[in-house]
């Protein structure tokens, strides 16, 4: 089942610097810090380069890692907890299940996920689906559509 998609935008990013500002514009909204947000792409495509970024411009310190093999990293900022997913490796949407993180996903904070797909149908409506196209000139084709009432506010 897809989520109803409330607004979408359709954006560029000529190169990293317009990641980079994409992702400030988000950090700065007050209700970024109770998002669920999506990210598709292919391997390459620039998901976790925007999570770097936009952790970064939330006040993140030091190494930003990428959850690719621990599948969680956690993230805690003054008034501010995040989590940062990877389902890439889940070859059962069952194994998000098994890993408790229906609990993480009911309680508050930020939640970004990469590969949200390989969970399956178990995973809440999210408030921003971010889908990244890498073309040939390493140009980013950057669709994102609002799921919620929150996702249409963190668009403005």
């Amino acid at each position: 089942m897809h989520p109803a998609i409330l607004e979408t935008h359709a954006l560029l990013w000529p190169d990293e610097a317009a990641c980079a500002a994409a992702a400030a514009r988000l950090a700065a909204h007050p209700q970024i810090g109770q998002a669920f947000i999506e990210l598709h792409g292919t391997l390459g495509a620039g998901k976790t380069t925007f999570v770097r970024h936009l952790l970064r411009a939330l006040g993140v310190q030091g190494r930003i890692k990428s959850p690719s093999y621990a599948v969680v990293e956690p993230y805690q900022l003054p008034g501010l907890d995040a989590w940062h997913f990877d389902f890439y490796r889940f070859g059962d949407p069952r194994e998000w299940e098994d890993a408790g993180f229906r609990d993480v996903f009911a309680g508050p904070g930020l939640k970004l996920v990469e590969w949200p797909e390989h969970a399956g149908d178990l995973l809440p409506v999210p408030d921003l689906r971010v889908a990244i196209v890498p073309r040939d000139d390493d140009v980013r084709e950057v669709r994102v559509d609002a799921c919620t009432p929150r996702g249409v506010e963190l668009m403005q």
